[in-house]
């Protein structure tokens, strides 16, 4: 399964703050921690996510999905933007929209 995490206007304006690899590190070690609490295995593919800035968007795989999807990627929104805050003057609203392509 495949899921788009599209980032909303403050969201992007958080994500210019690091490079691509580390927005692909930080979401990576937020979702495996996740991953301990919901029974889901996520993979983060580098190769479809060179310009996650410029796409405003980042793609996960998900296989094994035996949890709620839209519940793991709502808790994912919350956990996340606690780095992101660290970089970001001012409030951090929801950072990312979740679409689920199957």
């Amino acid at each position: 399964m495949r899921i788009n995490l599209n980032f909303t206007n403050k969201g992007q304006v958080a994500i210019e703050n690091f490079s691509n690899d580390e927005l692909i590190e930080i979401f990576s070690r937020y979702m495996n921690t996740l991953t301990k609490k919901y029974n889901i295995d996520i993979i983060v593919p580098v190769e479809v996510n060179q310009n996650i800035i410029t796409d405003s968007s980042l793609i996960v795989m998900a296989e094994n999905v035996k949890c709620d999807v839209e519940v793991f990627f709502k808790e994912l929104g919350r956990d996340i933007k606690i780095p992101l805050k660290k970089r970001l003057e001012g409030k951090l609203d929801t950072v990312f929209k979740t679409e689920i392509i199957e």
